[in-house]
């Protein structure tokens, strides 16, 4: 639904934001193809019998995982590369906001897909390890494992797998250093740099985060940011993103989706067992069935918690806006930034409710300006 000019929030462009309503709703057309697509993919690679021969090949078992493993990545992704260029290349291009050239997108696809060829092994390698090992209480054990690999995963990401696909130059500018310096020791913060990364190399489109836990914490915004907001607008973001931290996100999502995954898992155990007699009977067995338990497992953790964590996700994000208004005191610097990020970004400040409930893991930019508009200073 197109809201009337009048009901916009006046910082708000009203074409941008018909332009937006388009553009989302051609992004979620794409992302349901895909998931169709994947769908499609793993019920062939199982029951056309390709994973069963793959699995039951004559070699050591650790052999004949590496290889599916290898297999399952290749086809996977030569399978979901068309669309895969459709939409993140032409169709960011048809925007304006790539500024990819196929060589340097072609260059990132590779590195996704080298980065999953040793990340994938590994993960499911533990799962299968915890398979063999203790297949009475394996769902247990994995979800303990799972916190393990989160809190791994969350302090080696900026130092280790970030700078992978973009260079992380710390901030010269002194005096936007200071100002923020000057918000996390607000929040009780020590700050462990600030960084800017060379996102233009990939989108006009804007962002920063802040990443790490202990001593790889860190500050990260990205070039086209620093581009086009003004410093207070820059300290607003910024703040929200200390916000996260205050109010300790990133440890309370590890023990939620610790949690999460430990009822996955353990609805998972007896959904295959139930479907699957053969399942924990042996690796090449549970490697056979590797299609259908990452089918079982997605529909599980969709069904069940993807609603739930983008409501859970948005309440930390409202929390977080609350405390950039508070550490930074220049509301309109927050208006500014929010209808800025809007009205560059292409972002749907009013999507309908289902859409918002289904997709949505920040708050429309439409409540954050009118959350911002109502907030009172003690």
């Amino acid at each position: 639904m197109v809201h009337k000019k009048k009901d916009i929030h006046p910082l708000l462009d009203a074409e941008k934001q018909i332009q937006a309503q388009k553009y989302e709703k051609e992004k979620r057309l794409f992302g349901l193809l895909g998931s169709v697509i994947s769908f499609a993919f793993v019920l062939w690679y199982y029951f056309s019998g390709f994973s069963f021969q793959v699995a039951h090949l004559e070699f050591s078992f650790i052999w004949t995982f590496l290889i599916y493993v290898l297999i399952f990545q290749i086809i996977s992704t030569v399978i979901g590369l068309p669309l895969s260029y459709y939409s993140g290349y032409v169709h960011e291009h048809k925007w304006g906001f790539s500024n990819y050239t196929h060589k340097t997108w072609a260059l990132d696809q590779l590195k996704s897909f080298l980065v999953g060829l040793v990340l994938f092994p590994l993960l499911l390698g533990l799962l299968y390890w915890v398979f063999a090992t203790f297949p009475d209480i394996w769902w247990l054990v994995a979800g303990a494992a799972t916190a393990i690999v989160s809190v791994i995963f969350a302090t080696l990401f900026p130092v280790v797998i970030a700078p992978i696909f973009n260079k992380y130059d710390p901030i010269e500018d002194v005096s936007l250093v200071n100002k923020l310096t000057e918000i996390l020791k607000k929040a009780g913060l020590k700050p462990g740099g600030f960084f800017k990364q060379d996102m233009s190399k990939q989108t006009k489109k804007e962002n920063a985060f802040l990443a790490g836990l202990g001593k790889t914490r860190r500050v990260v915004m990205a070039d086209n940011l620093l581009e086009h907001m003004s410093e207070g607008e820059i300290s607003s973001v910024i703040a929200h993103e200390v916000g996260h931290y205050k109010y300790s996100h990133l440890p309370k999502n590890i023990v939620i989706g610790t949690t999460q995954q430990l009822i996955i898992f353990y609805l998972l155990d007896m959904t295959m067992k139930k479907i699957f007699p053969e399942f924990l009977t042996s690796n090449t067995a549970n490697l056979a069935l590797f299609p259908m338990i990452g089918l079982i497992m997605g529909f599980l953790s969709g069904f069940l918690f993807g609603p739930l964590n983008n409501w859970i996700s948005r309440y930390f994000e409202r929390q977080a806006d609350q405390i950039s208004l508070e550490l930074y005191s220049q509301k309109d610097d927050f208006l500014s930034a929010m209808a800025g990020l809007a009205n560059r970004n292409l972002s749907n400040a009013y999507p309908s409710g289902w859409v918002k409930w289904l997709y949505y893991s920040h708050p429309p930019i439409g409540e954050r300006l009118s959350f911002a508009e109502e907030f009172q200073y003690d």
